[in-house]
């Protein structure tokens, strides 16, 4: 997609602090961190939003757990927690049309969110 802001970075058409990548998947700070530790995890493949999820892809939401699991150790929250979140459509909150899911932790998480 050559107007989405996410696929600008994984080609890095746009400079940004990537702290991950491999063949699936690149990770970067968000630039509105809501916690101490707010990494967005981002696929390489343009889906854009859980609704496109399909057979031909499922395993890619898997591999980005497994990513946000080194993540978080690496960050130093895999012991007291995190939080992964995925928003979906304009009502929950998706504001960029590539799938992609937050890391946060750092911080006690309230509930209920939003």
């Amino acid at each position: 997609m050559s107007d989405c802001i996410f696929c600008k970075i994984i080609n890095k058409e746009i400079n940004s602090k990537i702290v991950y990548e491999d063949e699936y998947v690149v990770a970067f700070p968000d630039i509105n961190p809501q916690a101490p530790v707010h990494l967005l995890i981002v696929p390489k493949e343009h889906i854009e939003s859980p609704l496109d999820i399909s057979e031909d892809n499922k395993d890619l939401v898997g591999h980005v757990y497994l990513v946000a699991k080194k993540l978080a150790s690496q960050y130093g929250i895999d012991k007291k927690g995190y939080r992964i979140v995925s928003n979906c459509g304009d009502d929950g909150g998706q504001t960029v049309h590539h799938i992609h899911f937050h890391l946060l932790g750092g911080r006690f998480m309230t509930w209920p969110p939003g």
